[in-house]
């Protein structure tokens, strides 16, 4: 749960990064996606490396790959600069894309997949990490029959709340907070037969330690949880940026649920199969995935 924010970041610097926000989505919004996609990476690019965090970024990918050469290293954070400036630039054109229709745009993999999710009368979960445009799998799903409901952080500056709001408009599906509240809300949903979206790449201090990239990272269990209880489907999705604002949406086969009758070592070993699915992703494409995030405890 985000700290309460102090009286200078509620009454100045909260609403001065609204107002810059806006601002640049104006902007963006102006430009066709294309350019607005190119403008938001040469951005990324440029002002990126330069903030504080981007040493949270190098300090991960250091200890992930300790043999990493520096140009390397460089390649992969500039990259991830440009991916994220990228994301941010089309964020404002979410409500205008069409998944299914724009082949020139939108490259679509597992459409049997999809089908089986829709069709099977189970609830279903469907996972991601913070790849490419992560933005734009919900979109697809729901473009696609399948809307999700959406489980999200509650931004630190309430005046940025609106662009969950804008998510939501593009893609059906209701969004659901981290947190106790949150936790009930997901549950009732897989009662109610819905489908659920969850990014499962960040660290959760109460969650449980599963193998990732080499090191334990603590990891929300509750996919598996549910998974384990109600018996529904677990599929991968994943997304890539070919080129630009060209991408690769791949939806993959359900993960198979073993029990053993030891529900905690079940919650763990599914966990891991799906911590080493997002670890091979990364490593396949190591400048598309997020690496600003504080992962793991160290």
């Amino acid at each position: 749960m985000p700290h309460p924010p102090s009286l200078l970041n509620r009454f100045i610097l909260h609403p001065l990064q609204a107002v810059a926000v806006a601002a640049g989505y104006a902007l963006f919004s102006l430009l066709p996606l294309d350019l607005a996609s190119a403008l938001g990476g040469w951005l990324g690019q440029k002002l990126g490396p330069r903030l504080a965090v981007s040493e949270r970024a190098v300090k991960n990918l250091k200890r992930t790959f300790p043999e990493i050469e520096q140009t390397e290293l460089t390649a992969i954070i500039t990259g991830m600069w440009d991916n994220l400036g990228r994301t941010v630039a089309e964020y404002v054109h979410l409500g205008r894309l069409d998944t299914c229709g724009s082949p020139d745009r939108f490259e679509f993999i597992g459409d049997e997949y999809v089908e089986q999710l829709r069709e099977d009368g189970k609830p279903g979960i469907l996972f991601s990490g913070h790849f490419a445009n992560w933005e734009i799998l919900p979109l697809s799903m729901s473009q696609r029959g399948l809307p999700s409901d959406l489980v999200y952080r509650a931004a630190n500056n309430r005046f940025l709340e609106w662009l969950y709001t804008y998510r939501r408009s593009a893609a059906k599906g209701t969004l659901i907070p981290k947190g106790a509240r949150g936790a009930r809300q997901l549950l009732q949903a897989v009662k109610d037969g819905k489908h659920l979206g969850i990014l499962v790449d960040q660290k959760m201090n109460d969650g449980i330690p599963v193998p990732f990239l080499g090191r334990d990272a603590m990891t929300a269990p509750a996919i598996a949880e549910l998974a384990l209880r109600f018996d529904c489907p677990v599929a991968p999705c994943r997304i890539e940026r070919l080129e630009g604002a060209r991408f690769r949406i791949s939806v993959l086969p359900p993960m198979e649920i073993e029990r053993s009758g030891d529900h905690q070592v079940d919650v763990f070993a599914f966990m891991t199969k799906v911590n080493a699915c997002i670890e091979d992703w990364v490593r396949d494409r190591p400048e598309q995935w997020l690496w600003l995030h504080n992962r793991w405890s160290d």
